[in-house]
């Protein structure tokens, strides 16, 4: 029976296609469907890059780290104010992004003993939850 599924000659079944982006399903998935197990927050510079030139979160943007998560784990990213600015896929352990947090990428070797990724949260793992708030 599954031989006659991929004989082109046989009609059964139906073909479904999903429609629209990868990406933006991906996205969907993982602002709205992941609960984040952790917490990372974020200088101003950093808030400003993710919501408004759509870059990814570099270690030196970091300023705490909350929770314990590893690698893959959806996280929150909160601005200065304590909003929620994005949410996403560490490329990191809690433990380890404690180590480097505010260094910049070319000190990740000497501080971690290996580099796996100049970003925290890559940009295509990285969903911005909301506008940056305007400065008063």
């Amino acid at each position: 029976m599954l031989g006659a599924v991929f004989d082109p000659r046989t009609e059964i079944g139906t073909l479904l296609l999903a429609d629209g982006d990868p990406l933006g399903r991906r996205k969907h998935w993982i602002a709205h469907t992941l609960r984040p197990v952790g917490t990372l927050h974020l200088d101003a510079g950093a808030e400003r890059a993710l919501a408004q030139g759509g870059r990814s979160l570099l270690p030196s943007g970091v300023r705490a780290v909350e929770g314990t998560f590893g690698v893959g784990d959806c996280v929150r990213c909160l601005g200065p104010d304590g909003g929620e600015v994005a949410r996403g896929l560490v490329n990191y352990a809690a433990a380890e992004i404690e180590r480097i947090k505010g260094a910049h990428t070319r000190d990740l070797p000497r501080l971690l003993g290996y580099k796996g990724s100049d970003e925290v949260i890559h940009r295509d793992d990285l969903v911005v939850m909301a506008p940056p708030r305007a400065a008063s």
